[in-house]
């Protein structure tokens, strides 16, 4: 268990610090190191895209708190957003875990390849939505946000991948775009945890230490080590060329998504 404990202090760090340089969401660095870290501990096969997940929204809960504080004090929370999105967040959210819990670990594995194929051409090519519109109304900003908690759902993350370039195609400032993003991924977080942990709880075959889909020893390792290197990320982003950072970190998402995929066969 000590062992174990120490592999995921150490996926915190990394998690923490990459977090904080790049700006990206935790659960896009967690998910695949969570993957790899519990195939190297040999847990079962059947469940490891399950636990990824499902650990990584729990590790996103405090994250998104001390995120969206600050980014509060800086007057950057669009609270008026927060509230209108919220309802369908939670709506997708518990949708997208009951739809994971149902499939198979290959099928989610696929899905989050693809989605990191997604976010690496992004991130590569510069690719930002143009503003041209305004916030939807109410039965908009409901769609909008049940397919923005879905798919954060089933890929394990905060949702900021998502959230600050619907925000920028409806005309919100980009630092603003950002500190709303943060908020928004409580709520995620929230209802994802609570979905994987319902879905996952009496499920046969789950290590011990795990509640539902959510393995605590993961958990505990990440949080602890991720508050602690995030904000030295943060101070080496104003040191470094973060836009050349990031197009070096696309690449590595294409590395990963590549050595998951392969791995499906």
């Amino acid at each position: 268990m000590f062992t174990t404990l120490i592999l995921y202090l150490a996926l915190g760090a990394v998690a923490g610090i990459l977090a904080g340089l790049l700006g990206i969401g935790g659960g896009l660095v967690i998910v695949p190191m969570l993957h790899f870290a519990f195939q190297w501990q040999g847990l079962p096969v059947e469940h490891l895209m399950h636990m990824a997940l499902g650990t990584s929204l729990a590790t996103i809960i405090m994250t998104s708190v001390a995120s969206y504080r600050a980014h509060d004090k800086l007057g950057a929370v669009r609270w008026d957003i927060f509230r209108s999105i919220t309802p369908g967040i939670i709506v997708g959210t518990l949708i997208g875990s009951w739809l994971a819990a149902r499939m198979s670990t290959g099928i989610l594995k696929a899905v989050f390849v693809c989605f990191l194929y997604y976010v690496g051409t992004q991130m590569l090519m510069g690719i930002k939505p143009k503003p041209t519109r305004d916030i939807p109304g109410t039965a908009g900003i409901f769609g909008t946000g049940s397919i923005i908690g879905c798919v954060s759902s089933i890929v394990g993350i905060g949702g900021g991948t998502l959230t600050v370039p619907f925000m920028t195609w409806c005309n919100v400032q980009m630092h603003v775009a950002i500190g709303t993003a943060s908020a928004i991924g409580l709520p995620i977080a929230l209802a994802g945890t609570l979905g994987y942990v319902m879905n996952g709880w009496g499920v046969a075959g789950l290590p011990d230490w795990t509640v539902g889909f959510v393995y605590i020893p993961a958990l505990l390792g990440i949080i602890a080590a991720s508050v602690l290197t995030a904000p030295f990320g943060a101070k080496l982003a104003h040191s470094l060329p973060v836009s050349k950072l990031k197009r070096i970190f696309a690449i590595l998402l294409y590395v990963v998504a590549t050595k998951m995929l392969l791995s499906l066969f």
